[in-house]
């Protein structure tokens, strides 16, 4: 068991009392806003459940359990506040994808609309009201799948206790390796990872950081011989970081875990809690179904900059930027800030040619680490030669919570205090062939039109725009693939009238 002890130096972190700030909020009732129409168990209820419970409840990671009315009630004023941050830090639910800019179509996306974060503000300054019980959806049942967001593991693996004394300093370095006891090659669906300890709760701050002694693991599978040494390339996977959401891999982009792997990690940052604290790791896989096989590669771009940032202290709105140009045409499966603590908010963008678009803008949160997974006809189909763009918007003053002390200048580095700017998100590399196939599928699955738009897909409605009859000829020169993205079928046309087809040479 690998044990972190102190070194004479010690912990200095934030936290916020939850209670405190429960009373701060809680709004004044007026006998007017007694007649609300919003109550608990037909409004308020089936929101919690949907988007709170799997945190908020008995035995959940969540600081108080919010499943009963009388739970709720005393919270009900931060609920409003709490929800009411929408994409910004200390949200509630931790989703902070911006809905006002670029791509608005996410898996796994727990965000509430417009219209439950009304019913919301009108319960919790209405007087609360319980309503009926019989208007109360069915309890949820929280048994121990419900601890993984992305169902179910096919494959679970532990590795050895740690324990950290609660006033250690942060420490770097490597664990023993794990073997996953896979006794067959499967292809990976989605892979989720979580830390059980035997923290109280009760006893520590409300940040999920103080709730957590890994900080993160960047980790890789390898397949071993008897005596621990690898025989075979090691195969990466996503980074595990405090409160991170579940990794679902592209479709056709299934990851590879061989038969006889372990994981290893030579890079694991722990971190004090304030009080002795005993845990291990938890890393979920759900696999693809047997005879499974993947059509896309993993894309390796280098997205960020973690070596020569520089942050002024006591100044808002500083940006950074970064650069890439896509040698192949990619897809974008998710979009993954990662900033420390000054960080509160990241924008990707893309061009190609005169088109220049932002993809998606998030708020960040170093406490809740996200990544956003587009939804299978929303991902990003980028031709070669698209530039792509992040921009970090950091904010070291003492309005930022995350900054300890915002007098000070911050550069590059792994410590929260430090920074780093990277865009950890996935992308599969295409052909040629199955781009065209890929952008077809897209407009048509879509049923776009030549006045549509589709963000984060340039070259999806040229044949629509400017369409081309293609001769014989035209076609012996072009792959299936090029012929299918080309050709208007006629259920395209029915939307499309009264367009112009123009030959394959532009009569």
């Amino acid at each position: 068991m690998l044990k972190l002890t102190r070194r004479g130096l010690s912990r200095a972190f934030l936290a916020s009392s939850v209670l405190s700030a429960a009373g701060l909020m809680m709004p004044a009732v007026s006998s007017a806003q007694q007649g609300t129409d919003v109550t608990f168990h037909k409004d308020i209820e089936p929101i919690l459940q949907r988007a709170c419970q799997t945190c908020h409840r008995d035995g959940g990671v969540a600081p108080m359990s919010l499943v009963t009315y009388d739970e709720v009630v005393p919270f009900a004023g931060l609920i409003e506040y709490r929800t009411g941050l929408r994409d910004r830090a200390g949200a509630m639910p931790p989703w902070y994808a911006e809905k006002e800019v670029g791509i608005q179509h996410y898996k796994q996306d727990p965000s509430l609309s417009d219209e439950e974060l009304a019913a919301i503000s009108a319960w919790a300054r209405g007087g609360v009201p319980k309503g009926d019980v019989a208007d109360a959806p069915e309890p949820l049942n929280f048994d121990d799948a419900a601890g993984w967001s992305a169902g179910q593991p096919d494959l679970i693996v532990r590795t050895e206790d740690i324990t950290v004394e609660g006033q250690a300093p942060d420490w770097w370095g490597n664990i023993p390796s794990i073997p996953t006891g896979l006794e067959e090659d499967r292809y990976v669906k989605s892979v989720e990872i979580r830390e059980v300890n035997d923290l109280d709760l009760e006893a520590v701050g409300d940040t999920v950081g103080g709730r957590n002694i890994v900080h993160h693991m960047i980790w890789s599978t390898q397949v071993q011989d008897e005596n621990g040494q690898a025989t075979e390339r090691p195969v990466s996977w996503p980074v595990h970081e405090i409160a991170r959401n579940p990794d679902i891999f592209d479709e056709d982009a299934g990851r590879l875990l061989r038969a006889g792997s372990a994981i290893v990690s030579d890079s694991v940052h722990l971190h004090a809690t304030g009080v002795d604290t005993t845990g291990h790791l938890e890393i979920g896989f759900r696999f693809h179904p047997k005879g499974y096989e993947p059509k896309y590669q993993p894309a390796i771009i280098g997205l960020g900059n973690g070596v020569d940032i520089s942050i002024a202290g006591n100044e808002d709105n500083q940006e950074l930027h970064a650069y890439a140009v896509l040698d192949q045409p990619t897809k974008i499966v998710t979009f993954e800030p990662h900033l420390h603590a000054p960080g509160e908010r990241m924008c990707l963008e893309a061009s190609w040619g005169y088109t220049v678009e932002t993809l998606s803008c998030v708020g960040y949160d170093h406490n809740w680490v996200r990544g956003y997974a587009f939804e299978a006809d929303h991902q990003p189909l980028l031709p070669k030669g698209t530039v792509l763009h992040i921009v970090g918007y950091m904010n070291n003053t003492d309005t930022n919570p995350n900054v300890p002390d915002s007098r000070n200048w911050q550069g590059s580095g792994n410590r929260s205090v430090t920074n780093m700017f990277i865009d950890l998100g996935m992308r599969v590399a295409m052909s040629e062939d199955e781009f065209f196939q890929e952008m077809a599928d897209r407009r048509r699955n879509l049923n776009l039109g030549p006045n549509d738009h589709v963000i984060g897909c340039p070259l999806c409605l040229a044949p629509l725009v400017a369409p081309v009859e293609l001769t014989e000829e035209d076609k012996e020169e072009m792959s299936d693939a090029k012929i299918d993205y080309l050709t208007i079928k006629d259920e395209e046309k029915e939307i499309m009238p009264h367009m112009a087809v123009a030959g394959s040479e532009g009569e």
